[in-house]
């Protein structure tokens, strides 16, 4: 399934669409948003009508949408329904979702719902429209800014999604997700700035899309397929070549060496890194975070190469294995003592120590990561599982709940988050108001590990107490 454009309706839907314009710009708001949803039901690809129901639900929304109305919807049989449908039947939980919309436009919840049933069936465009509405109510939210781009990027709004991801890595440049996702999306709008696009999808000649008959008629000759390695090939030619006419340029340097690793020629990419420290020292967190990056992907490299039916092989890979996380753990704390207030940093570190259960280091750097304006709430999880691994369940409740009071969007964040604090609370003694987070939970995502089992097992315990 892809949006369709208006020409690309059928006539009686088109006219029911006019109905409901006719209807909007009279104030008829609920006639408009009934033909608005009808016909989006018949068609969910039909995105003009999508945008004009959503300004019909924000006209006749407008400020009543207040937060008691949100946490209702969230929490509304219709939300449930959806949430089920989004696995069986994308097209019905983008129905169920509008339905919920048409009372609180603003509910965030039936937004990342419709969202994910959006892209489940290949209508990005549509995505778009709600996650741009939860981004601009949480715009430090990482999870949300990460869809958004994805999004993006299925749409083909590409240069609105290198905002997203730059402005990201600007505010942590120690993820490692998102520097992946900002290098991958570098080569394609390398692609789209050339006019490859064309070319990869099909839509246009060879000679069209590469501008360039001399290779257009190679790549007939050897009749290929434009690939990510393929564009990697290019690129690092370009850059090479324009080293060659800017000797010692750092920024080229840095797309040189980022690229190498890109590749897989991680000596080759290590080398170059260590040309830019030379050249300018070490000022740049990022760069030292890559070279740490490729220096893990060579640990993963020999790892993979060991034959697994040799006699030492377990010996080995545990030899690696551990020679790896002494790595990792050591370049961390040196990258700290360099960037002191990098709290993106101190958060890695955090990490570090709670998976190596050096919990008394951890709560100390995680401490300082909290006031890291898109890791907070990452921080603030993760240091009550530190209060929880030391027994220590009030301080833990206490601080699930701090993170749960900002979490405002219900996806998988916000489930851990209740979800850890019920385990903590029944820890506690306390099986009520366990229970009730993990209802909370129930009623928007049955399938989140084992909650389905935990809640009917307390439905069943009560009608057993009867």
């Amino acid at each position: 399934m892809a949006e369709k454009a208006l020409t690309d309706i059928p006539r009686a839907l088109r006219e029911q669409f006019d109905r409901g314009m006719a209807a909007y710009n009279k104030h008829n708001l609920d006639y408009a948003i009934t033909l608005f949803t009808d016909a989006l039901q018949k068609e969910p690809a039909f995105y003009d009508c999508r945008e004009a129901l959503r300004a019909a639900q924000f006209r006749k929304g407008g400020k009543a949408s207040g937060i008691f109305k949100k946490f209702l919807g969230q929490a509304s049989p219709v939300l449930a329904k959806a949430q089920i449908a989004l696995r069986t039947n994308p097209p019905e939980a983008l129905h169920c979702a509008e339905e919920v919309l048409n009372d609180d436009p603003k509910n965030h919840a039936a937004h990342e719902l419709l969202a994910r049933a959006a892209m489940n069936v290949g209508l990005p465009k549509t995505a778009v429209l709600s996650l741009e509405i939860v981004f601009k109510a949480n715009p430090g939210d990482r999870g949300v800014a990460i869809r958004l781009a994805q999004a993006l990027v299925a749409a083909g709004q590409v240069q609105r999604a290198d905002k997203i991801y730059s402005d990201l890595l600007a505010a942590n440049p120690a993820d490692l997700e998102v520097a992946r996702a900002y290098k991958d999306l570098g080569a394609r709008r390398t692609i789209h700035e050339k006019g490859y696009a064309d070319f990869g999808s099909n839509t246009g000649s060879y000679r069209d899309a590469l501008k360039d008959k001399e290779e257009a008629v190679t790549l007939e000759q050897e009749n290929r397929t434009l690939k990510a390695e393929d564009v990697t090939e290019r690129l690092l030619a370009e850059y090479q070549a324009r080293l060659s006419r800017e000797p010692g340029n750092p920024k080229v340097l840095r797309s040189l060496a980022d690229l190498q690793a890109q590749a897989g020629r991680h000596d080759e990419s290590l080398a170059i890194y260590q040309q830019i420290i030379e050249l300018e020292g070490r000022k740049d967190p990022s760069l030292d975070k890559a070279i740490a990056d490729v220096r893990l992907r060579q640990f993963a490299a020999r790892i993979e190469a060991l034959d697994p039916g040799e006699p030492n092989y377990p010996e080995r890979r545990a030899t690696l294995e551990r020679e790896r996380d002494e790595f990792e753990l050591t370049d961390c704390r040196q990258r700290v003592e360099r960037f002191p207030t990098d709290l993106g940093i101190r958060f890695e570190l955090g990490q570090l120590y709670f998976r190596t259960k050096r919990i008394s280091e951890a709560i100390q750097e995680l401490q300082k990561a909290q006031s890291h304006p898109h890791r907070r709430l990452a921080a603030m999880g993760l240091l009550a599982r530190c209060f929880a691994h030391r027994g220590m369940n009030d301080l833990a409740a206490r601080t699930f709940q701090n993170a749960l009071k900002e979490k405002l969007v219900f996806d998988d964040e916000k489930k851990e988050l209740l979800y850890e604090l019920g385990v903590v609370l029944e820890k506690m003694g306390k099986p009520a108001e366990a229970i009730e987070q993990f209802k909370a939970i129930y009623e928007n995502d049955i399938g989140f590990r084992d909650i389905a089992a935990r809640v009917d097992a307390y439905y069943a315990a009560q009608a057993g107490g009867h």
